[in-house]
């Protein structure tokens, strides 16, 4: 396989001036990483090395709140609020896909259960005894997890919310409290947890660039760029306003037009990253192009946020043009800025004054 040679250039505001020079391009199904100094290159295939999971955000049963273990038959008056025993989990618990079941669920003539999705992937046949399912319903089950309120799985990350148990499932797919994915592109990263897990995450594991700072000056090089139809740059990360923020830089083909993009995501919910917006701004001969948004969480793939084309998005020949000389090689050179919206509590309309990093 031949390496394809792409440089990145990064400079920050406030830190040293002096260019640090790295080449940094993810290319179909593998991940080139060389960094200046060492000269060592690094190839990954296939699975990501790094696949194991934080002990915080495993797949184990969240603990009991209040301590030991209670009945689904304790206190019935009503609704039966209760907290998350392994026996109701286990009892609600599909045994071939591991999700909780909802209406309809099914058991076999032995009394075993499992979600109408995996009975037909196990072929009507019951994945404990092997028996023939047949049509048969556990309206007893249906009717126990009607009665239960349970909290959030991520009671134990810090969700306080109790919900009956039909409601939880919508919940816990939007919880603020659930685990980001690994913010990283160009490759399948598994990894989940918290954003301090993830920012050591991507330091040590993906050896991304971290940055202090909340301006920056980048330029990306790559040797005939005509020949790269899909690339993404190393991710480069900063650390602002107590905040982390992640930089993404790639080329791709926009319906027939090839096209480099840059945009910002921040790292943690949406609503948060409405406090922030950024700048990006590239150019040469006399030329520019600018772009302000609101950086996307990371709860947003990294693949929806490119697909959306929410951020700079520079035409091949345009970039080719920035980069001057032959017009052979890609030379672009982008800055950008992060910035605090603050609300100024002296008006009524509540207009939002930029709180520029210094």
């Amino acid at each position: 396989m031949e390496l394809d040679s792409i440089e990145c250039i990064s400079t920050v505001d406030g830190g040293a001036n002096e260019d640090r020079e790295f080449r940094n391009l993810h290319h179909g199904g593998g991940n080139i990483h060389s960094h200046h100094g060492g000269g060592n290159i690094h190839s990954h295939h296939g699975h990501h090395p790094f696949s194991h999971q934080h002990p915080q955000f495993s797949a184990s049963k969240p603990p009991n709140p209040i301590g030991g273990n209670v009945s689904p038959a304790t206190n019935i008056v009503g609704t039966i609020a209760i907290a998350p025993a392994t026996s109701v989990h286990e009892l609600l618990e599909c045994p071939v896909c591991t999700n909780s079941m909802y209406p309809p669920i099914h058991q076999c003539h032995n009394g075993h259960t499992l979600c109408s999705t995996c009975k037909t992937r196990v072929h009507n046949r019951c994945p404990t005894c092997r028996q023939e399912l047949g049509d048969i319903r556990c309206l007893a089950l249906e009717k126990v997890a009607e009665s239960l309120e349970l909290p959030c799985k991520y009671y134990p990350l810090g969700c306080p919310e109790i919900f009956p148990y039909y409601s939880k499932l919508k919940h816990e797919t939007s919880c603020n409290f659930r685990p980001y994915n690994c913010p990283y592109a160009g490759s399948e990263c598994s990894i989940v947890g918290d954003i301090p897990f993830l920012v050591s995450h991507l330091r040590d594991d993906h050896k991304v660039d971290m940055h202090t700072g909340c301006t920056f000056n980048h330029r990306y090089v790559k040797s005939n760029p005509r020949e790269v139809e899909n690339a993404t740059w190393m991710l480069t990360v900063f650390h602002c306003f107590g905040q982390y923020f992640c930089l993404h830089f790639e080329a791709f083909q926009l319906g027939m037009a090839p096209v480099y993009m840059a945009f910002l995501r921040f790292m943690g919910d949406e609503a948060d990253a409405r406090n922030y917006s950024y700048s990006l701004e590239v150019g040469g001969n006399g030329r520019k192009l600018t772009w302000e948004g609101t950086p996307r969480s990371i709860r947003d793939s990294h693949r929806k946020v490119r697909d959306s084309h929410d951020g700079l998005i520079i035409q091949r020949n345009m970039a080719l043009f920035f980069s001057g000389g032959d017009r052979k090689e890609l030379k672009l050179r982008i800055t950008g800025r992060i910035w605090k919206e603050q609300q100024n509590n002296n008006t009524d309309e509540g207009v939002f004054i930029p709180n520029l990093c210094s």
